[in-house]
C-alpha cells in the first residue's frame, strides 16, 4: 500500500522554474513540497558554462547554479523530496500524483517538468554533450567565437541559430536532411543570401553521420548525402542541434489541455496566466514554452506560478 503525503502546495520539477516557485511559495508561508523528478536540477545541469545569469558576471556551471537554487529553496523551508512520479489523476478529486512508494495529494499544484532537446541518436552524441554539442546558441554561442561550427536542422530554430552564430563564429555549416527548409520564408531568404555573401555554408540533403573527437572536445564530423554513400569531413569545434524539443508532458495527456505537446496556460488573460485547464493546477517553465527556453524566463514564470497559486489558495481557504 502506498504511503500518503498531503501538502497545501505541491511543486513538480527541480529546474529554474520549480526552484523559483518554491522560493516564492516558501516566503509566502505556503509550506511547499517540491518533488525533484528523476534528474534533480533538470536539463540545466548538463550546461558546463553559463555567462548570462543576471548578477553572476563570472562563469558558472549549470549544476552549480541548480545547487545554489536548491540551497536557497531549503533555506526558506521548502520540503524537497527526491522522487519520480509515474501517474497522475486530475479528473476527479482528490487530485493526486503517484510514485513507486507514495501517493501525493494537494490543494494546488505547480508543474515545472521542463522539456528535453530532441537528439539525433548517433554514436558519440551523448559522450560529447557539453563538450562540443549544444542545443542553445544564445547560451553557448559565445564560446565558439572565431571557430568553425555546425548547426543541424532546417526549421525556424535551426535557421535562427545559424544566423545568430554567424555573427560570432568564423564559419557556420548548416546541415539539413532535405532540399527545402521548413523555416519561415523571410528566414529562408536571409539564410540563402548570407550563404552567398557571408560565412554560412549550406549542406542541403545531408545528414550528420559521425562525430569525431578526443573525448574532451569535438574535432570534426562526417556528413553524408541522402540516398548515397558519399561522405565528406568537416573540421569543426562545435555542433548545435536544433531539431526541436520534447516537453515532459506524457504524464498529463488526457489530464490537462495541451497545445503541440506543451501544457496550455491562460497566457492571454490579465490574471492567473500560469493557470492550466484545471483550476488549482499551474504550470511554468519549458513545459509551457516552445519559444524562449532560457533559464531566466523559466525562473520568471516559476515566480508567476507561485504568486498565482498563492492567490488561488487564499481564496480557497479564506472565502
Amino acid at each position: 500500500m502506498k504511503k500518503k503525503k498531503h501538502s497545501k502546495l505541491l511543486i513538480l520539477g527541480s529546474g529554474p522554474a520549480g526552484y523559483t516557485a518554491a522560493i516564492y511559495a516558501s516566503r509566502a508561508n505556503l509550506k511547499p513540497v517540491l518533488i525533484t523528478g528523476r534528474e534533480k536540477g533538470g536539463q540545466l545541469i548538463n550546461t558546463n558554462q553559463i555567462e548570462n545569469w543576471p548578477g553572476d558576471p563570472k562563469t558558472i556551471t549549470g549544476s552549480k547554479l541548480m545547487e545554489r537554487m536548491h540551497i536557497h529553496a531549503k533555506k526558506f523551508g521548502t520540503n524537497i523530496i527526491h522522487d519520480h512520479v509515474t501517474k497522475v489523476n486530475f479528473k476527479k478529486k482528490p487530485f493526486y500524483l503517484k510514485s513507486k512508494n507514495y501517493k501525493y495529494t494537494f490543494n494546488a499544484l505547480i508543474i515545472a517538468t521542463g522539456s528535453v532537446p530532441k537528439s539525433i541518436g548517433i554514436h558519440n552524441e551523448k559522450n560529447y554533450q557539453g563538450k562540443g554539442i549544444s542545443t542553445c546558441a544564445i547560451c553557448d554561442g559565445f564560446f565558439y567565437k572565431n571557430k568553425k561550427i555546425a548547426v543541424i536542422g532546417g526549421g525556424n530554430t535551426a535557421v535562427e541559430e545559424a544566423l545568430y552564430l554567424s555573427k560570432i563564429a568564423k564559419e557556420v555549416h548548416l546541415i539539413h536532411r532535405s532540399n527545402n527548409f521548413k523555416a519561415e520564408k523571410i528566414l529562408i531568404k536571409e539564410i540563402i543570401n548570407k550563404s552567398k555573401y557571408s560565412n554560412i555554408i549550406l549542406h542541403k540533403n545531408h545528414i550528420l553521420k559521425e562525430i569525431r573527437g578526443n573525448n574532451k572536445k569535438i574535432t570534426g564530423i562526417y556528413i553524408q548525402k541522402i540516398d548515397t554513400n558519399i561522405k565528406k569531413y568537416l573540421e569543426i569545434s562545435g555542433i548545435f542541434i536544433a531539431i526541436g524539443y520534447n516537453p515532459n508532458t506524457s504524464l498529463f495527456i488526457n489530464q490537462l489541455k495541451l497545445e503541440d505537446g506543451y501544457i496550455y496556460t491562460n497566457k492571454s488573460k490579465k490574471n492567473n496566466i500560469t493557470s492550466t485547464s484545471v483550476p488549482g493546477i499551474f504550470a511554468a517553465g519549458d513545459v509551457t514554452d516552445n519559444q524562449y527556453r532560457q533559464a531566466i524566463t523559466s525562473a520568471g514564470t516559476g515566480c508567476m506560478a507561485a504568486l498565482d497559486a498563492e492567490k488561488y489558495l487564499n481564496k480557497l481557504f479564506f472565502l
